[in-house]
């Protein structure tokens, strides 16, 4: 099974303790998020877990810890945008960042890192102009560390309107131009664009736009090909196969004011006051009303009796 950790929350960022006291206990639960009642539980038995996927802004915490994944097959999307603290409050600054990614990558891999370039946004300060002159920098910086580069534009959630209210979309022409750019240099410093829910138009200039985080992708991380349960797409226009994340939303503190999974600082702060790295959960503890169940817990791998039972 995969277990990703990045959809809701920056668990590298804020929760690596947590992580590993869970790694170390064999299980994690997580809360539904429409459902409170309901707590999910994951089995983290490294024989059953196939990969583990992190979605983070800041590794440098996970850096000294991460001997404790070292029976876990791990793929690493570490965000890096050329944002102040006037639209991501909280994230390192760019430079640390960087060099975190270096650190990261030289000990699990080039193969099993993805620089993430998103969202992009423009306004009078971060115009076209600006993306390429930053976006050239950290390519510069990153030549070597990775193969891929993942890009998306500004979505408009109802969430990112509350707390970015003057925040607009990129039109179609921008993302044409920059989308171009970006691609030329990145394939400079030998990486690969891909697109996340871009739709296909970059693929005109040289982009894979088959998704970020797609079964293939999946299966080179385990070393393996792996038999994928049925999972609907997240949005339109996705192509991932995206499942058993262990986040909790509200709980980012880097308060980014594009964040889809964040509806308010006061929220945030509250629950990361609830946080308690021996709990099972990422805030508060299981309650007595609480149902909890189990995920199944084994190994999608394909086996040589799995493959002989085709015939």
């Amino acid at each position: 099974m995969i277990i990703q950790t990045g959809q809701r929350t920056d668990i590298p960022a804020f929760y690596s303790q947590w992580l590993i006291n869970r790694l170390k206990e064999g299980s994690v639960m997580v809360r539904n998020p429409f459902e409170p009642r309901s707590v999910t539980e994951y089995v983290l038995d490294p024989k059953e877990v196939d990969v583990i996927g992190f979605c983070t802004k800041d590794p440098s915490p996970m850096l000294p810890k991460l001997s404790a994944l070292d029976e876990y097959r791990t793929y690493w999307h570490v965000t890096i945008t050329p944002y102040g603290k006037d639209i991501e409050p909280n994230v390192p600054e760019v430079d640390s960042v960087l060099r975190s990614f270096r650190a990261l990558s030289d000990r699990v891999g080039p193969q099993r890192m993805a620089w993430r370039y998103d969202p992009i946004l423009l306004n009078d300060k971060y115009d076209i102009s600006c993306h390429i002159r930053e976006f050239s920098r950290m390519a510069d910086a990153l030549e070597g560390y990775t193969g891929v580069c993942i890009i998306s534009f500004l979505d408009l959630y109802d969430k990112v309107k509350a707390n970015f209210p003057e925040a607009g979309t990129v039109p179609r022409e921008a993302r044409l131009e920059l989308g171009k750019a970006l691609i030329e240099i990145a394939g400079e410093k030998g990486m690969t664009v891909r697109p996340c829910a871009e739709g296909n138009d970059l693929a005109q200039f040289g982009a894979d736009c088959s998704g970020c985080m797609t079964k293939e992708i999946w299966q080179q991380a385990a070393g393996t090909k792996l038999k994928f349960p049925a999972r609907k797409a997240m949005r339109t226009g996705c192509e991932c196969f995206l499942s058993g994340d262990i986040g909790q939303y509200d709980t980012c503190g880097h308060l980014c004011r594009y964040c889809y999974a964040n509806t308010s600082k006061e929220r945030v702060l509250k629950n990361m006051r609830d946080h308690d790295p021996g709990s099972p959960l990422i805030t508060g503890h299981l309650m007595p009303e609480d149902v909890v169940h189990r995920a199944p817990a084994e190994s999608w791998a394909i086996t040589q009796m799995d493959m002989f039972s085709r015939f």
